[in-house]
């Protein structure tokens, strides 16, 4: 089974929390803290495996998770990092974000990788927290939560050449007569399910990738059949073999088909009317109608646009083809490659002053998000004298107090981070 596109959910680990330790050993019964950091947690991070032409394994497993980091321990021990999770993809797969669609990730180049989901930090120990004047810290930071989101795997097949046309016109025939591709080949009145790739070598170093793209069907570009999951793969393409039947075996009019096809192409996306064509007239060992060969030559020069009549089943025709091919694609800019529309590293940052900390008001509350406050409120110890004198000062140094006030808070209102709330009191 042919899969090209797929829906998962991936999530980072969770960095671990920081120790609350003091050194105990004989002789020293109120030694310092020495509570080590919390490891790092695992990311998520997507792969280009060269090997791979399908998403079908992520049809089957949709939620991916990396490791979770350890916390600290006692004797200034940072707890293990979590393990990160690589998803291997095939080479021209397209990472979009499920919520927005938007394109976070482009799979294209052979040595590439992305962390998609980054692990969250480990936490700090309390022997972090000690200064001349805090000789027994007694809280830790905890760690800060691994990213995650819903994504969108597509596959839109790398090929220099895309060979389109009706079905059952010889593009399967004509692939595997020019390369080592082993398509299934028929007299199918129905299109082939899978696209086939395979290597046109010329030899001196002379080559290109050409794919048989599943033959396009009137509609294809409103989606009946399976046009749009055969439409995508076209995208990528630098030059299009239009394959045409001339033979007039099943009374088809070549000139019809030819229309047919190009407009479903135009509808598609309006960018593949104006990618570079190649007209094939194949079959022309078996033509049954001499004057519709003919009116579709008449035509196709009437329209300036050349002609090279092929018969794929013998062979006939075919190496010229694939010399003028190379020549054509010689004159074409590299295969598109699509560039994020997600700035992960930059979704990395709360805001843009990169202040850590966001407020919002929310009914009578006043919200505090973020990655810095999130992981300091959550490192309070409220029955700690010196825990609770960390965290005002941090809010203090920080400019959260001042913020507060400008916004026009009051004492007594409830100021929530995470699931804390308290009473502002200044």
């Amino acid at each position: 089974m042919f899969t090209d596109k797929a829906k998962i959910y991936i999530k980072a680990g969770n960095g671990g929390n920081g120790a609350i330790s003091w050194r105990r050993e004989k002789y020293v019964p109120a030694g310092g803290p020495n509570g080590g950091d919390g490891g790092n947690g695992g990311s998520v991070i997507f792969r280009v495996d060269t090997g791979m032409t399908t998403l079908m394994d992520f049809r089957y497993k949709r939620k991916y998770t990396a490791g979770t980091g350890m916390d600290g321990e006692g004797n200034h021990r940072k707890g293990k990092s979590g393990a990160d999770i690589i998803l291997d993809v095939p080479q021209g797969t397209l990472v979009r974000d499920a919520q927005s669609n938007l394109i976070i990730a482009d799979m294209s180049d052979p040595d590439k990788t992305a962390v998609i989901a980054r692990g969250g930090s480990g936490g700090w120990g309390n022997s972090r927290f000690a200064t001349s004047t805090r000789r027994a810290p007694n809280f830790a930071r905890n760690g800060q939560p691994g990213e995650e989101r819903e994504v969108i795997l597509e596959l839109k097949l790398l090929a220099d050449v895309g060979l389109v046309g009706f079905p059952n016109v010889g593009k399967s025939t004509l692939l595997s007569m020019t390369t080592k591709a082993q398509p299934k080949i028929a007299n199918y009145h129905f299109t082939t399910l899978e696209p086939n790739l395979g290597v046109v070598d010329l030899g001196d170093h002379r080559s290109f990738v050409m794919a048989d793209i599943p033959g396009i069907i009137e509609g294809a570009s409103e989606g009946v059949g399976l046009g749009h999951e055969f439409l995508r793969h076209i995208e990528r393409t630098r030059l299009l073999l239009h394959v045409v039947d001339v033979s007039s075996i099943e009374y088809r009019d070549p000139i019809e088909d030819f229309d047919i096809i190009n407009k479903e192409l135009a509808e598609y996306d309006m960018e593949l009317e104006e990618r570079p064509q190649i007209v094939v007239a194949n079959k022309t060992d078996i033509i049954r109608d001499e004057a519709v060969y003919q009116a579709f030559l008449d035509e196709m020069e009437r329209r300036g646009l050349e002609v090279f009549t092929i018969s794929a089943a013998t062979g006939q025709g075919v190496n010229e083809l694939m010399k003028k091919t190379y020549e054509e694609l010689q004159k074409l800019p590299p295969i598109i490659t699509y560039e994020p529309q997600v700035d992960l590293e930059a979704e990395r940052v709360p805001d843009k002053s990169g202040k850590g900390y966001e407020i919002t008001r929310e009914g009578g509350k006043y919200v505090i998000t973020g990655s810095w406050i999130e992981a300091v409120g959550g490192s309070v110890t409220f029955d700690d004298n010196e825990s609770l004198a960390y965290f005002q000062r941090a809010l203090l140094n920080r400019g959260v107090i001042e913020e507060l006030m400008n916004m026009g808070i009051n004492e007594g209102d409830i100021v929530a981070i995470g699931d804390l709330e308290f009473e502002f009191l200044y």
